[in-house]
């Protein structure tokens, strides 16, 4: 039970940081620079606190890389300008999608073979992906799409940085740091170029300190105890989940395309997980998770 209500918890502060995003960004009381930058930096203080606590009761001494500290700001840097040109249930279907596509053309290039419903999974979900972005009077923007692809892909190359990491929330709060220096930066060029409102200023700090921050700490805390095939699964109720708060928080309409779309995209990404995991328990059934 303990494990079921975390790993809901950390899927809400997920879907937060999307509907935080678009609250602060799409009704101009932050420019997307300014954004960035006060998430990178309290979400920096509060993994460093957390760190700190579990140091001193002995937990491992992770430290993170340049390479996912570049990762990590490509993300959010491209994330935040994103929001202001797509709402926050099309820019989470889209961000979830590239993540996922990412780590599998990944996988393929490094020579894992994909079996026949695994490639209709992918099929499925990049078409209804394609079909969410085609032109049209409810299609989110082209240039707004584009860039959540690049901060989908950014994400799953952070993902694959960090796989294997022994200390997950230590490599992540030292990422976190390293991009301490450019978050401040970006801070100081944001506030030269639009001063941001109090509301936005909250919805970052939010956004950083609590949907990143301690939602990255809840989350890794439970990944342990989830199989890889399970965590991958349970994460594909976020978009679904951040569609119903940009609608209750935002009064987003939910189009029948959005919906069309969730459905084909979380149904093809469901199905290509679930075959992977069912060829991989017919060779190696020990092996699997």
């Amino acid at each position: 039970m303990k494990v079921t209500i975390l790993t809901i918890i950390a899927m809400l502060a997920f879907a937060a940081n999307s509907v935080l995003a678009r609250l602060a960004l799409s009704g101009g009381g932050i420019d997307p620079l300014s954004y960035t930058g006060m998430r990178l930096v309290s979400g920096a203080a509060v993994l460093a606190v957390l760190v700190f606590f579990r140091r001193q009761r002995g937990a491992g001494k992770g430290m993170g890389s340049w390479s996912g500290a570049v990762a990590l700001l490509l993300y959010a840097v491209a994330f935040s300008i994103a929001y202001v040109m797509v709402g926050a249930g099309p820019g989470a279907l889209i961000l979830f999608a590239s993540v996922q596509m990412g780590m599998l053309a990944w996988a393929v290039f490094k020579g894992e073979r994909p079996g026949l419903l695994e490639w209709l999974g992918i099929t499925i979900a990049f078409f209804a992906l394609a079909y969410l972005v085609s032109p049209g009077l409810v299609a989110p923007s082209l240039s707004g799409a584009v860039l959540m692809v690049v901060a989908g892909l950014s994400w799953a190359a952070y993902s694959l940085l960090g796989k294997g990491s022994l200390s997950p929330l230590a490599d992540t709060a030292g990422n976190f740091i390293r991009c301490l220096p450019v978050g401040i930066l970006l801070i100081v060029i944001g506030m030269l170029v639009f001063k941001p409102n109090m509301a936005g200023v909250v919805y970052a700090v939010a956004s950083g300190a609590i949907a990143s921050g301690l939602g990255y700490t809840i989350w890794y805390s439970v990944l342990p105890q989830l199989s890889r095939s399970r965590a991958a699964l349970v994460q594909l109720t976020v978009p679904s989940i951040t569609a119903f708060g940009g609608v209750v928080f935002i009064n987003e309409v939910l189009t029948a395309r959005l919906v069309i779309a969730t459905i084909g995209v979380v149904g093809g990404v469901a199905l290509a997980i679930m075959a992977a995991r069912h060829g991989k328990t017919k060779v190696a059934p020990e092996g699997s998770h």
